[in-house]
């Protein structure tokens, strides 16, 4: 406790602003346990940048934390590039306090002598990214922490390429950063180096969007959406986008398109919840709408609902709307002739049917840690491969490379490009699922998380892992275990002839379990969340269509049986 002490005091300094040092003192005397939470650790980058709950507090995000990390990152830019009038471009979601500390963050870098483009409201993530190489940026940055409770707030980093940094600038920008002390920081703004932008960037985006995300689909006159922003920034480009590829039967659920950081309508603002499209849902079986289309507060994430056998409105899941995006992505390929240089991408996390499917079309596959900076990464890596389209398991896609992360814009017109052209055939985008798992094998997945808050959580989240790792099971569902991938070891090992590999991927807190009939169970912490996450993946054969019903049911007593085995 000494030394949780010793950090809060160090904030009762004249350098910290008056509001911060009292609220300091009144923890130091009246509330230890709150005391320790803020700062027995500092906030650190995880897989999608710095995210927090905000308040006083070194674990906490904040105008000094974030301040520090830019600080740090102005000091990373000036040895980078000795030679180069920098520019940063800065973006904010609908967050409480996310305008605020944009500001901050936009004059931390003008007082280092950086050119800031700071946009002039809320805008998506996907078009931060693309604003970073539209305007010749050096970085940009982000405030936003995604689907996180109202309490949150983040800073992601992005580099020239577009994409989020990624080792080893992310490990250099760190020790950058840990290298300082708070009174490092120059927060006097010089207000001639910061530039308000808008509809110039907007204008390039939305014309890049359509370009990239419309196929000239079938049916377009006689197929309805409904779209839910979640209170986030979605609302400032999709429905423009929408209507300029031609969707005119588009209906908002206005309770929910004001953007606010409390998210009102919805106990979590994540469309991989069903709860948080249940508005959406219900006002699209009342007019009888073919799609539901719901965004996170940064609009980098996708849910959609679809009509079912049934033509009940079903939520898919991340891994179900990832694969039929990628196959109508092969398609359109294909129909052109493959060159032999194309690839598509998931996570170690994600489905395996996307891996069966790069077998069928010929094309290349690449596996990435979780994290869309990693699929980012695979872009700049690989400058004579074509990137067709990617995603992983958590709802979100990325639609070719002008975008250099998971963008819920372009993702949502591809969406409900496939689901009209399907429509206008006769089909729909659920069949069309369908007839992919006859083709491709029917795989059928479930993620589990497991919510364990603050500094007891962690360490129960720890444990979790090492368990898992220390005493493997034997089997699941009577099928004998085969592989156990270690990515903190960067070995495979084959547990029944002893034969070993090395994985060829950064080194992560993940462990995979592999079965002689393919199922897979994979056990790592999250990078943005106090939660530990499982994720399941069966398969099964299924010789046809009129065969789903039984064979999906006989995958989910399958799963069930997973879960009761592991006590998840």
């Amino acid at each position: 406790m000494d030394s949780i002490t010793s950090a809060a005091q160090a904030w009762l300094t004249d350098f910290f602003d008056e509001s911060t040092k009292k609220e300091i003192q009144h923890l130091i005397e009246n509330d230890t346990e709150e005391l320790k939470e803020r700062f027995y650790k500092d906030l650190e980058f995880g897989t999608g940048g710095m995210r927090g709950i905000m308040g006083v507090g070194t674990n906490r995000i904040n105008r000094y934390t974030l301040g520090k990390n830019t600080q740090g990152l102005s000091n990373y830019l000036k040895k980078s590039y000795t030679d180069s009038d920098l520019k940063v471009v800065i973006a904010y979601d609908c967050r409480h306090n996310s305008d605020t500390l944009a500001r901050t963050v936009a004059e931390v870098f003008s007082a280092n002598g950086i050119r800031v483009h700071l946009f002039s409201e809320l805008r998506t993530t996907p078009e931060l990214s693309f604003a970073v190489r539209y305007l010749g940026c050096h970085a940009g940055i982000v405030l936003t922490a995604s689907h996180n409770p109202p309490e949150y707030n983040g800073y992601k980093v992005y580099w020239a390429d577009g994409g989020q940094i990624v080792p080893p600038q992310d490990g250099e920008i760190i020790a950058e950063i840990d290298s300082l002390s708070f009174e490092d920081i120059n927060f006097k703004a010089d207000e001639s180096l910061i530039h308000l932008i808008d509809k110039e960037v907007d204008e390039a985006f939305f014309k890049a969007s359509v370009e990239n995300g419309s196929f000239d689909a079938k049916g377009k006159d006689d197929f309805k959406i409904v779209f839910t922003s979640l209170h986030g920034t979605s609302i400032t480009a999709i429905p423009e986008v929408l209507k300029r590829a031609g969707y005119k039967n588009v209906t908002i659920i206005e309770e929910q398109a004001k953007p606010d950081g409390g998210f009102p309508t919805v106990k979590s603002p994540n469309p991989e919840e069903p709860e948080a499209l249940a508005m959406a849902i219900k006002k699209a079986e009342e007019i009888g709408a073919d799609m539901v289309v719901g965004t996170d507060p940064d609009s980098d994430r996708l849910g959609i609902a679809v009509r079912n056998l049934e033509g009940k409105m079903e939520l898919l899941n991340g891994n179900q709307t990832m694969v039929l995006m990628t196959k109508f992505l092969l398609d359109q390929y294909k129909e052109k002739g493959f060159k032999g240089n194309e690839f598509i991408a998931t996570t170690i996390v994600s489905t395996p049917m996307m891996e069966q499917m790069a077998k069928a079309y010929g094309v290349e596959f690449k596996t990435a840690l979780t994290g869309f900076k990693w699929i980012g990464k695979m872009i700049k890596d690989f400058p004579n491969s074509k990137f067709i389209g990617g995603g992983e398991e958590s709802f979100g896609y990325m639609v070719g490379d002008f975008v250099r992360d998971k963008d819920a814009v372009t993702s949502t017109l591809l969406a409900c490009e496939i689901a009209s052209n399907a429509k206008a055939n006769g089909s729909s985008f659920y069949k069309d699922l369908i007839d992919a798992y006859v083709q491709f094998g029917f795989y059928k997945e479930k993620l589990i998380s497991l919510t364990k808050k603050g500094m007891s959580g962690a360490e129960e989240i720890k444990q979790m892992l090492i368990d898992f790792k220390e005493n493997p099971v034997e089997s699941v569902q009577g099928s004998k275990l085969l592989w156990i991938e270690d990515y903190n070891t960067s070995v495979a090992k084959n547990v029944q002839t002893g034969e070993e590999r090395t994985m060829h991927l950064p080194k992560s807190n993940v462990l995979i379990y592999e079965t002689e009939d393919g199922t897979r169970i994979a056990a790592r912490p999250s990078g943005t969340e106090p939660k530990v996450k499982f994720y399941i993946s069966t398969n099964a054969k299924l010789d046809k269509a009129e065969d789903y019903k039984s064979v999906n049911s006989q995958l989910d007593t399958k799963i069930d049986g997973i879960l009761s085995e592991l006590n998840l």
